[in-house]
């Protein structure tokens, strides 16, 4: 069973950084495609930054330039630092791992930022 624990979120100023941590169990999250979404209220799921199993990174253009996906190994954590925040960066954040076709899905972090 995959379980995926996402921190660091809070509230933050325009310009900010903050840095999301997603904590995986139960599955190696080097051997996993893994990403980062978010939702804003009144609004649909959006795909933010994904990392492959082979290291390869890709970012939705809303965040390229400022947001940064990372893992580490020896932790089984990804990371997500964003900065140069902007309001309409506030969401809640969530990590997915795909593995073996499925999707698991953490309980998600609040950002907020404010103008």
């Amino acid at each position: 069973q995959v379980q995926l624990v996402e921190s660091g979120g809070g509230l933050v100023q325009a310009g900010g950084s903050l840095r999301l941590s997603c904590a995986a169990s139960g599955s190696i999250i080097s051997n996993n495609v893994m990403g980062w979404y978010r939702q804003a209220p009144g609004r649909q799921r959006e795909w933010v930054a994904i990392i492959t199993s082979g290291g390869s990174t890709n970012y939705a253009d809303s965040v390229k330039g400022r947001f940064t996906i990372s893992r580490d190994g020896a932790k089984n954590t990804m990371y997500l630092q964003m900065n140069s925040l902007k309001p309409e960066d506030t969401a809640v954040y969530y990590c997915k791992s795909r593995l073996g076709g499925l999707d698991y899905w953490g309980q998600g972090t609040q950002v907020t930022v404010s103008s």
